[in-house]
Protein backbone atom coordinates (compact mmCIF):
# COMPACT_ATOMS: atom_id res chain seq x y z
CA UNK A 1 0.00 0.00 0.00
CA UNK A 2 1.57 3.26 -0.88
CA UNK A 3 1.74 6.09 1.83
CA UNK A 4 0.03 9.05 1.48
CA UNK A 5 -0.31 11.77 4.02
CA UNK A 6 -1.89 14.51 2.39
CA UNK A 7 -5.55 15.11 0.10
CA UNK A 8 -7.56 17.69 -1.12
CA UNK A 9 -11.08 16.68 -1.71
CA UNK A 10 -14.72 18.49 -2.20
CA UNK A 11 -17.59 17.26 0.25
CA UNK A 12 -21.25 18.06 -0.29
CA UNK A 13 -24.03 17.62 1.92
CA UNK A 14 -27.52 16.46 0.66
CA UNK A 15 -29.72 19.34 -0.19
CA UNK A 16 -33.29 19.27 1.67
CA UNK A 17 -36.16 17.59 0.15
CA UNK A 18 -39.11 20.13 -1.12
CA UNK A 19 -42.51 20.43 0.53
CA UNK A 20 -45.35 19.28 -1.09
CA UNK A 21 -48.66 21.01 -2.21
CA UNK A 22 -51.52 18.37 -2.18
CA UNK A 23 -55.26 18.69 -0.81
CA UNK A 24 -57.54 15.89 0.46
CA UNK A 25 -60.22 14.63 -1.97
CA UNK A 26 -62.18 11.92 -0.57
CA UNK A 27 -65.77 10.93 -1.51
CA UNK A 28 -68.35 12.09 1.40
CA UNK A 29 -65.76 14.06 2.85
CA UNK A 30 -67.38 17.43 2.72
CA UNK A 31 -64.16 19.80 3.83
CA UNK A 32 -60.89 18.31 2.47
CA UNK A 33 -58.28 20.60 3.36
CA UNK A 34 -54.39 20.74 2.61
CA UNK A 35 -52.47 18.06 3.58
CA UNK A 36 -49.30 18.34 1.90
CA UNK A 37 -45.81 16.82 3.69
CA UNK A 38 -42.48 18.01 4.55
CA UNK A 39 -39.68 17.51 2.62
CA UNK A 40 -36.85 15.18 3.60
CA UNK A 41 -33.33 16.72 5.35
CA UNK A 42 -30.23 16.13 3.63
CA UNK A 43 -27.48 13.74 4.32
CA UNK A 44 -24.65 14.80 6.59
CA UNK A 45 -20.59 14.78 5.59
CA UNK A 46 -19.13 12.69 8.61
CA UNK A 47 -15.58 12.26 9.14
CA UNK A 48 -14.20 9.28 11.99
CA UNK A 49 -11.37 8.45 13.09
CA UNK A 50 -10.92 4.34 12.34
CA UNK A 51 -8.60 1.99 13.82
CA UNK A 52 -6.62 -0.06 11.51
CA UNK A 53 -5.84 3.37 8.60
CA UNK A 54 -1.91 4.46 8.26
CA UNK A 55 -2.75 6.18 4.76
CA UNK A 56 -4.93 8.54 3.45
CA UNK A 57 -4.80 6.58 0.06
CA UNK A 58 -8.30 5.98 -0.22
CA UNK A 59 -8.61 9.20 -1.43
CA UNK A 60 -6.44 9.29 -3.72
CA UNK A 61 -8.44 8.18 -6.80
CA UNK A 62 -12.00 9.76 -5.02
CA UNK A 63 -11.73 13.17 -4.36
CA UNK A 64 -15.21 14.15 -4.48
CA UNK A 65 -17.95 12.95 -1.81
CA UNK A 66 -21.49 14.00 -1.98
CA UNK A 67 -24.10 12.75 0.30
CA UNK A 68 -27.85 12.37 -0.77
CA UNK A 69 -30.52 14.86 -0.68
CA UNK A 70 -33.71 14.47 1.27
CA UNK A 71 -36.74 12.77 0.10
CA UNK A 72 -39.54 15.43 -0.80
CA UNK A 73 -43.00 15.80 1.03
CA UNK A 74 -46.11 13.67 -0.18
CA UNK A 75 -49.56 13.93 -0.14
CA UNK A 76 -51.87 12.51 2.36
CA UNK A 77 -49.21 14.66 4.96
CA UNK A 78 -46.43 12.51 4.06
CA UNK A 79 -42.89 13.55 5.16
CA UNK A 80 -39.75 12.99 3.14
CA UNK A 81 -37.35 10.60 4.53
CA UNK A 82 -34.32 11.95 6.02
CA UNK A 83 -30.70 11.47 3.45
CA UNK A 84 -28.69 9.16 5.20
CA UNK A 85 -25.35 10.52 6.17
CA UNK A 86 -21.66 9.82 4.29
CA UNK A 87 -19.22 8.49 6.69
CA UNK A 88 -15.24 9.29 5.45
CA UNK A 89 -13.03 6.95 7.34
CA UNK A 90 -9.63 8.17 8.29
CA UNK A 91 -6.39 7.25 10.42
CA UNK A 92 -5.64 8.36 14.13
CA UNK A 93 -3.79 12.26 13.67
CA UNK A 94 -6.05 12.94 10.53
CA UNK A 95 -6.00 17.09 10.70
CA UNK A 96 -9.00 18.47 8.55
CA UNK A 97 -7.57 22.07 7.22
CA UNK A 98 -9.88 24.51 4.83
CA UNK A 99 -8.92 25.07 1.81
CA UNK A 100 -6.41 27.67 2.32
CA UNK A 101 -3.86 24.83 3.96
CA UNK A 102 -4.04 26.65 7.21
CA UNK A 103 -6.93 27.33 9.20
CA UNK A 104 -7.62 24.02 11.65
CA UNK A 105 -11.10 22.43 11.12
CA UNK A 106 -11.09 19.46 13.28
CA UNK A 107 -8.36 17.11 14.39
CA UNK A 108 -9.21 13.65 14.97
CA UNK A 109 -6.49 11.61 17.23
CA UNK A 110 -8.71 9.30 19.10
CA UNK A 111 -10.43 5.84 17.05
CA UNK A 112 -13.99 6.54 17.15
CA UNK A 113 -13.78 10.40 16.93
CA UNK A 114 -16.36 11.94 14.72
CA UNK A 115 -16.89 15.18 12.98
CA UNK A 116 -19.60 16.89 11.22
CA UNK A 117 -17.77 18.68 8.46
CA UNK A 118 -20.79 19.50 6.09
CA UNK A 119 -24.68 19.72 7.39
CA UNK A 120 -27.40 18.75 5.23
CA UNK A 121 -29.76 21.24 4.20
CA UNK A 122 -33.47 21.05 5.92
CA UNK A 123 -36.47 20.16 4.26
CA UNK A 124 -39.55 22.70 3.19
CA UNK A 125 -42.36 22.60 4.84
CA UNK A 126 -45.90 21.42 2.90
CA UNK A 127 -48.83 23.15 2.54
CA UNK A 128 -50.12 21.76 5.37
CA UNK A 129 -47.47 23.34 7.72
CA UNK A 130 -48.86 27.02 6.29
CA UNK A 131 -52.74 25.97 7.42
CA UNK A 132 -54.43 28.71 9.71
CA UNK A 133 -58.16 29.78 11.01
CA UNK A 134 -57.75 32.58 7.76
CA UNK A 135 -55.71 30.79 5.57
CA UNK A 136 -57.58 27.34 5.61
CA UNK A 137 -56.51 26.16 2.15
CA UNK A 138 -52.39 27.40 1.18
CA UNK A 139 -51.35 26.69 -2.29
CA UNK A 140 -47.84 27.23 -1.40
CA UNK A 141 -45.04 25.20 -0.19
CA UNK A 142 -40.96 25.95 0.85
CA UNK A 143 -38.21 24.17 -1.04
CA UNK A 144 -35.94 22.26 0.59
CA UNK A 145 -32.45 24.33 1.65
CA UNK A 146 -29.04 23.28 -0.01
CA UNK A 147 -26.67 21.29 1.48
CA UNK A 148 -23.04 22.72 2.96
CA UNK A 149 -19.97 22.50 0.37
CA UNK A 150 -16.49 23.06 0.82
CA UNK A 151 -13.29 21.91 -0.36
CA UNK A 152 -11.00 20.47 2.57
CA UNK A 153 -7.35 19.09 3.05
CA UNK A 154 -6.51 15.94 4.86
CA UNK A 155 -3.44 15.68 6.61
CA UNK A 156 -2.08 12.66 8.47
CA UNK A 157 0.46 13.44 11.23
CA UNK A 158 1.70 10.11 12.35
CA UNK A 159 0.90 9.24 16.38
CA UNK A 160 4.08 8.37 18.04
CA UNK A 161 5.83 9.05 21.30
CA UNK A 162 9.37 9.49 20.01
CA UNK A 163 10.69 10.34 16.68
CA UNK A 164 13.82 9.71 14.86
CA UNK A 165 15.37 12.74 13.02
CA UNK A 166 19.02 13.20 11.60
CA UNK A 167 20.70 13.67 7.38
CA UNK A 168 20.63 10.76 5.53
CA UNK A 169 22.49 7.76 6.04
CA UNK A 170 22.45 8.42 9.66
CA UNK A 171 21.30 5.37 10.33
CA UNK A 172 18.17 5.86 11.17
CA UNK A 173 16.17 2.62 9.63
CA UNK A 174 18.87 0.49 10.65
CA UNK A 175 17.99 1.54 14.20
CA UNK A 176 13.72 1.18 13.69
CA UNK A 177 14.58 -2.18 12.27
CA UNK A 178 17.38 -3.52 15.02
CA UNK A 179 14.52 -2.00 18.26
CA UNK A 180 11.08 -2.61 16.12
CA UNK A 181 9.89 -5.42 14.06
CA UNK A 182 9.20 -2.51 11.28
CA UNK A 183 11.37 -3.66 8.20
CA UNK A 184 12.15 -0.23 6.60
CA UNK A 185 14.11 -0.81 3.36
CA UNK A 186 17.82 0.13 4.04
CA UNK A 187 20.78 0.68 1.55
CA UNK A 188 24.15 3.03 1.63
CA UNK A 189 22.71 5.89 -0.82
CA UNK A 190 20.82 8.70 0.53
CA UNK A 191 16.99 9.05 1.16
CA UNK A 192 16.74 5.57 0.80
CA UNK A 193 13.70 6.00 3.06
CA UNK A 194 10.97 7.83 1.16
CA UNK A 195 8.19 7.61 3.40
CA UNK A 196 7.76 7.90 7.63
CA UNK A 197 7.79 4.55 9.09
CA UNK A 198 6.34 3.49 12.57
CA UNK A 199 7.73 0.97 15.05
CA UNK A 200 6.48 -0.51 18.70
CA UNK A 201 9.32 -0.69 21.10
CA UNK A 202 9.31 -2.64 24.11
CA UNK A 203 11.88 -2.15 26.69
CA UNK A 204 11.42 -3.50 30.37
CA UNK A 205 7.71 -4.40 29.89
CA UNK A 206 6.97 -0.75 28.86
CA UNK A 207 5.73 0.01 25.17
CA UNK A 208 6.57 3.29 23.04
CA UNK A 209 5.94 3.97 19.20
CA UNK A 210 8.95 4.93 17.11
CA UNK A 211 8.61 7.33 14.40
CA UNK A 212 11.10 6.86 11.22
CA UNK A 213 10.77 10.42 8.83
CA UNK A 214 13.28 10.89 5.50
CA UNK A 215 16.37 12.52 6.07
CA UNK A 216 16.65 16.05 5.92
CA UNK A 217 19.44 18.01 4.19
CA UNK A 218 20.99 21.59 4.40
CA UNK A 219 18.22 24.02 2.47
CA UNK A 220 15.26 20.90 3.09
CA UNK A 221 12.88 24.55 4.06
CA UNK A 222 13.87 25.71 0.59
CA UNK A 223 12.68 22.24 -1.02
CA UNK A 224 16.06 20.92 -1.24
CA UNK A 225 15.95 16.99 -0.98
CA UNK A 226 12.85 15.79 -0.03
CA UNK A 227 11.89 18.90 1.41
CA UNK A 228 10.91 19.13 4.96
CA UNK A 229 6.77 18.24 4.95
CA UNK A 230 7.78 14.70 6.32
CA UNK A 231 8.38 16.57 10.11
CA UNK A 232 4.60 16.96 10.46
CA UNK A 233 4.65 13.42 11.36
CA UNK A 234 6.81 14.02 14.38
CA UNK A 235 5.08 17.44 15.80
CA UNK A 236 2.93 14.79 18.08
CA UNK A 237 6.09 13.19 19.35
CA UNK A 238 7.24 13.37 22.81
CA UNK A 239 10.90 13.52 22.20
CA UNK A 240 13.17 13.40 19.64
CA UNK A 241 16.34 10.52 18.78
CA UNK A 242 18.58 12.88 16.80
CA UNK A 243 21.05 10.30 15.44
CA UNK A 244 24.52 12.09 13.96
CA UNK A 245 26.46 9.75 11.89
CA UNK A 246 30.26 8.84 13.33
CA UNK A 247 31.80 8.74 9.51
CA UNK A 248 30.74 11.93 8.65
CA UNK A 249 33.35 14.65 7.95
CA UNK A 250 32.14 16.66 11.29
CA UNK A 251 30.01 15.76 13.72
CA UNK A 252 29.04 18.87 15.22
CA UNK A 253 28.32 20.63 11.80
CA UNK A 254 26.04 18.10 10.98
CA UNK A 255 24.12 17.72 14.36
CA UNK A 256 23.65 21.83 13.53
CA UNK A 257 22.32 21.48 10.06
CA UNK A 258 19.54 19.38 11.25
CA UNK A 259 18.82 21.72 14.40
CA UNK A 260 18.50 24.72 12.01
CA UNK A 261 15.84 22.70 9.74
CA UNK A 262 13.89 21.93 12.31
CA UNK A 263 13.82 25.76 13.94
CA UNK A 264 12.88 26.70 10.28
CA UNK A 265 10.42 24.45 9.84
CA UNK A 266 8.26 26.17 13.08
CA UNK A 267 5.74 23.70 14.77
CA UNK A 268 8.12 24.47 17.97
CA UNK A 269 10.18 21.45 16.99
CA UNK A 270 13.76 22.48 18.20
CA UNK A 271 11.92 23.12 21.77
CA UNK A 272 11.13 19.59 22.31
CA UNK A 273 13.17 17.77 24.15
CA UNK A 274 15.99 15.72 22.34
CA UNK A 275 18.10 12.81 22.89
CA UNK A 276 21.54 13.29 21.27
CA UNK A 277 23.37 9.90 19.92
CA UNK A 278 26.69 9.32 17.79
CA UNK A 279 25.39 6.58 15.24
CA UNK A 280 27.72 4.10 13.99
CA UNK A 281 30.37 4.24 15.92
CA UNK A 282 31.61 0.63 15.53
CA UNK A 283 32.68 2.15 11.77
CA UNK A 284 35.16 4.58 13.79
CA UNK A 285 38.67 4.68 15.30
CA UNK A 286 39.34 5.11 18.82
CA UNK A 287 40.59 8.43 18.13
CA UNK A 288 38.07 9.63 15.20
CA UNK A 289 35.39 8.04 17.88
CA UNK A 290 36.84 10.31 20.74
CA UNK A 291 37.24 13.22 18.32
CA UNK A 292 33.86 13.19 17.17
CA UNK A 293 32.05 12.60 20.66
CA UNK A 294 33.69 15.57 21.64
CA UNK A 295 32.83 18.05 18.42
CA UNK A 296 29.40 16.58 19.37
CA UNK A 297 29.63 17.54 22.97
CA UNK A 298 30.77 21.29 22.13
CA UNK A 299 27.84 21.72 19.43
CA UNK A 300 24.79 20.47 21.13
CA UNK A 301 26.00 21.37 24.90
CA UNK A 302 25.40 17.88 26.54
CA UNK A 303 27.28 14.42 26.45
CA UNK A 304 26.02 12.45 23.22
CA UNK A 305 25.17 8.46 23.73
CA UNK A 306 27.78 6.56 21.47
CA UNK A 307 25.43 4.38 19.63
CA UNK A 308 26.04 1.44 17.29
CA UNK A 309 22.88 -0.47 15.71
CA UNK A 310 24.63 -3.00 13.93
CA UNK A 311 26.71 -4.07 17.18
CA UNK A 312 23.92 -3.31 19.64
CA UNK A 313 26.51 -0.74 21.63
CA UNK A 314 24.78 1.84 23.15
CA UNK A 315 21.33 1.13 22.10
CA UNK A 316 19.83 0.12 25.39
CA UNK A 317 21.63 3.18 26.77
CA UNK A 318 19.46 5.46 23.95
CA UNK A 319 16.19 3.74 24.35
CA UNK A 320 15.97 4.02 28.23
CA UNK A 321 17.08 7.84 27.63
CA UNK A 322 14.07 8.03 25.23
CA UNK A 323 11.68 6.07 28.03
CA UNK A 324 12.48 8.01 30.22
CA UNK A 325 11.11 11.32 28.78
CA UNK A 326 8.38 9.66 27.39
CA UNK A 327 7.05 8.27 31.03
CA UNK A 328 7.39 11.97 32.35
CA UNK A 329 5.51 13.58 29.53
CA UNK A 330 2.83 10.81 29.92
CA UNK A 331 2.45 11.33 33.61
CA UNK A 332 2.22 15.18 33.09
CA UNK A 333 -0.53 14.74 30.62
CA UNK A 334 -2.35 12.30 33.26
CA UNK A 335 -2.09 15.03 35.28
CA UNK A 336 -3.60 17.82 33.30
CA UNK A 337 -6.71 15.66 32.32
CA UNK A 338 -7.55 14.67 35.69
CA UNK A 339 -10.01 16.44 36.93
CA UNK A 340 -9.21 18.90 39.99
CA UNK A 341 -10.59 17.68 43.12
CA UNK A 342 -12.58 20.29 44.86
CA UNK A 343 -11.08 21.44 47.95
CA UNK A 344 -13.48 21.94 50.95
CA UNK A 345 -13.21 24.38 54.36
CA UNK A 346 -13.25 22.62 57.60
CA UNK A 347 -12.94 24.68 60.70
Amino acid sequence: MKFLDQAKIYVKAGDGGAGCVSFRREKFIEFGGPNGGDGGRGGDVVVECVQGLNTLIDFRFQQHFKARIGEHGMGKDRHGANGPPIVLKVPPGTEILDEDGETLIADLTEPGQRFVLCKGGNGGFGNAYFKTSTNQAPRHANPGLPGEERWVWLRLKLIADAGLVGLPNAGKSTFLATVTAAKPKIADYPFTTLHPGLGVVRVDAREMVLADIPGLIEGAHEGHGLGDRFLGHIERCRVLLHLVEGTTEHAGKAYKTVRKELAAYGADLDEKPEIVALSKVDALTPEVRKEQLARLKRACGRTPIALSAASGEGVEAALRAVFAVVEEARAQEAKDEAPAQETGWHP
